[in-house]
């Protein structure tokens, strides 16, 4: 078994609920609070849905990786204007 496969099964077994409220919580916790530390959250939230992009990138059908590319890219602007 390789490392992408061992990680695809765990990421597999993540209940999605669970999944959504930690990204909820890390996305509001980034928003609210203050410069560096709430772009740090948003920047980790940002490198978890560009690994989450990156892995699932070929099963998914065209708007799902457009809309993806979108959420990531705001994301990104979020977190660099938080640190500005």
């Amino acid at each position: 078994m390789t490392t992408s496969d061992h990680f695809l099964r765990r990421l597999a077994r993540i209940n999605p609920t669970t999944a959504f409220i930690v990204a909820l919580v890390l996305l509001l916790a980034g928003l609210y609070l203050p410069g560096v530390v709430g772009a740090l959250l948003l920047a980790v939230l940002a490198a978890g849905l560009a690994a989450l992009t990156f892995t699932t990138w070929p099963v998914q059908p065209p708007i799902t990786r457009v809309v993806r590319v979108v959420l990531l890219t705001l994301l990104v602007a979020a977190a660099v204007g938080k640190a500005l």
